[in-house]
């Protein structure tokens, strides 16, 4: 319990450390082109960075409570662990090909490279909604298998761990909607620079975690 912890621990310290490099190496000129609102008014891009770093150490706790109750109801003798289908795995790599999508669309928006922009937009976008979709198509088998929610903590803990994560990812996706319809709507590169690099924290972020929740689960 505790490496998990630990690991939880180092991530969140990653992430932080490297949004505060990009918040501290983004010029104040650039900042202000971003065109995010909310409720009608424009946020400075300071602001939401330190609102996403806030987000994330919030759902690092989160996480880390339920990974923490995990490990420790699965000492107990009535635990029957669930049988990992293989198609986690698929998914895994559909998260970390998506988590890459994104880094590439990050470095195409620094760079003003608004013709790398859309397609790096689609296909982050549909790799994510991609794996959501396998996620559902586990459910669905280990359903099929026996593994209902009610008939074990075991199986509750692997419906409620994937739920929650990927409540997090769709999160993540309407905003990943917002910049995408700016962008087919004509918007420059600078106009969604922000948004963009932060969403490219937070997918780093949720592929991490599941990393950890996906080794989790093996391990159980």
């Amino acid at each position: 319990m505790y490496i998990t912890l630990i690991f939880l621990g180092v991530i969140m310290a990653t992430v932080i450390t490297w949004l505060l490099r990009q918040t501290l190496n983004t010029q104040p000129w650039v900042s202000s082109l971003a065109d995010d609102a909310v409720s009608g008014s424009s946020i400075n891009s300071n602001t939401k960075a330190v609102a996403l770093m806030v987000f994330l150490a919030v759902a690092t706790s989160v996480f880390a409570l339920f990974i923490s109750a995990y490990t420790i109801r699965m000492e107990e003798p009535d635990w029957r662990p669930v049988t990992e289908p293989a198609l986690l795995w698929v998914n895994t790599g559909i998260l970390v090909l998506a988590s890459v999508a994104y880094h590439w669309t990050r470095n195409a928006v620094v760079k003003g490279d608004q013709e790398k922009l859309k397609p790096g937009l689609a296909i982050s976008g549909s790799l994510t909604v991609l794996f959501l979709l396998g996620q559902l198509v586990v459910w669905q088998q280990l359903n099929s298998a026996g593994y209902e929610l009610d008939l074990n903590v075991a199986n509750a803990f692997f419906y409620l761990l994937t739920a929650v994560h990927g409540l997090h990812i769709l999160g993540g996706l309407w905003v990943w909607a917002r910049s995408t319809m700016k962008v087919w709507t004509g918007a420059e590169a600078d106009n969604v620079r922000l948004s963009i690099e932060l969403c490219t924290v937070y997918w780093h972020f949720l592929l991490l975690v599941w990393i950890v929740l996906f080794g989790l689960l093996l391990s159980s």
